[in-house]
């Protein structure tokens, strides 16, 4: 399934991948130009083939209890920001608040905090 075009390269488009990664299944939404080779599971490496480095893993804002959906990375792609549902637990309680975040060439996606 193809989400749209990649940010940081030409000819790129930004593809869902299945990956498992501590015995759990996760999404991967990566460049086509960008190919990832592993050998224990944990950690994952460009290939020497690859020209491209930009991915987003699914799961990249587990700690504030959200998962990335298909229809929020297409809009991250489309229009560089995009608010989301964020999660805090403080004191024992639940705290939902939204806030933006936007395509970061390092970590995929960075939260906006100001």
């Amino acid at each position: 399934m193809i989400l749209g075009k990649c940010p940081y390269c030409d000819g790129g488009s930004i593809e869902v991948r299945d990956k498992e990664v501590s015995g759990k299944k996760v999404k991967l939404y990566a460049c086509s130009n960008a190919n990832w080779k592993t050998e224990d599971g944990e950690m994952y490496e460009l290939t020497e083939a690859s020209t491209c480095d930009f991915k987003i893993w699914q799961n990249a804002l587990a700690r504030y209890g959200k998962w990335l959906s298909y229809k929020e990375v297409r809009e991250l792609l489309e229009d560089e920001s995009v608010e989301v549902e964020l999660l805090s637990k403080k004191y024992g309680k639940k705290v939902y608040y939204n806030k933006h975040i936007i395509l970061s060439p390092e970590y995929g996606v960075s939260v906006l905090w100001n």
